[in-house]
């Protein structure tokens, strides 16, 4: 049975509904971040997918990641996240990969294959490394800055990597990139918050790890919505033709 795209239909309209069902994302990291935009894209018609992660579900994850739950503790997240999707869309084409992006595995993803890639990397090296990678490409690159840290959905943002303002961890990479000197060839958007929360009496390193869902997911959302949004306008673009 496929599933029904009938709501989304009346918002989007036939054409950018169907232009979203062939548009082709590969998403890194399906954590706090990444597992709400992948399922937000499949229920809003995504059928080409392909998800990367090299970590298994833990205790810790239940409390922000879509498929962290009791019964599914030790399980690779992909397969987990891979097996959800199917059952909320069996015509969708879900490539699961059990793995990291990184220098060693690089190689193995051929990024022009897709539309979009986004970035929901935690690493600094391989955020960093795929960001370059993806600027060199043909896919619209979207990445996730840092969501920990935060409790105020009202201050989450998208804009220019290098216009980010506010997050220590856009500032880090800003800095790292020109360090090394090796800039991404071109711009792509972000979606960060510039909230900064004052020390509660925990330490800095230990609270740099906190996060909620009502910040992740919406980071995930807001991620999702880039490419819905994207899909919508080049449809209603065409239309006027």
């Amino acid at each position: 049975m496929n599933s029904d795209l009938s709501r989304t239909r009346l918002l989007l309209g036939d054409d950018a509904t169907e232009r979203l069902c062939a548009t082709r994302v590969i998403v890194f990291g399906v954590g706090g971040v990444g597992s709400w935009c992948v399922e937000a894209l499949v229920r809003s018609g995504v059928r080409h997918i392909t998800i990367v992660d090299p970590d298994r579900v833990c205790p810790s994850n239940i409390n922000r990641q879509l498929m962290a739950t009791t019964s599914t503790v030790g399980k690779p997240k992909v397969e987990v996240l891979r097996d959800r999707l199917l059952d909320i869309s069996p015509e969708a084409e879900v490539d699961a990969r059990f793995m990291a992006f990184s220098a060693d595995t690089a190689a193995e993803f051929n990024l022009n294959d897709y539309d979009y890639v986004v970035d929901a990397i935690d690493s600094i090296a391989d955020k960093m490394l795929l960001i370059r990678t993806a600027c060199r490409s043909k896919a619209t690159l979207l990445s996730s800055m840092g969501a920990a840290r935060k409790l105020d959905p009202s201050r989450i943002k998208v804009t220019e990597f290098w216009k980010v303002e506010g997050c220590p961890l856009a500032r880090k990479l800003r800095q790292e990139f020109k360090r090394q000197g090796d800039k991404p060839a071109r711009k792509f958007r972000c979606v960060y918050s510039d909230e900064l929360l004052p020390n509660q009496g925990t330490s800095d390193e230990a609270r740099a790890n906190g996060s909620m869902l009502h910040i992740t997911g919406i980071f995930g959302f807001t991620l999702a919505s880039q490419i819905i949004k994207d899909v919508f306008k080049e449809a209603e673009g065409e239309d006027r033709k």
